[in-house]
């Protein structure tokens, strides 16, 4: 199975999510550390209960800001 994560960096440590996983976070010191942590945290998380469907599309958008003079 194949899910959408997200890593977001802090002031201090980096922490992650599984989007279709509620509630299945991990931490850590870099993004390596923290998606190692989630798949950990994924197998512990499941134990027992139905694989959910990974449903999350990941894309990104491209703007240009407006240059405020």
């Amino acid at each position: 199975m194949r899910y959408a994560i997200v890593i977001e960096q802090g002031p201090n440590n980096c922490s992650g999510y599984i989007l279709d996983v509620l509630g299945c976070v991990a931490t850590g010191e870099t993004p390596e550390e923290v998606k190692q942590r989630l798949q950990e945290a994924i197998v512990m998380h499941l134990e027992g209960e139905p694989i959910p469907p990974s449903t999350t599309l990941v894309d990104y958008i491209e703007f240009e800001p407006e240059i405020n003079h």
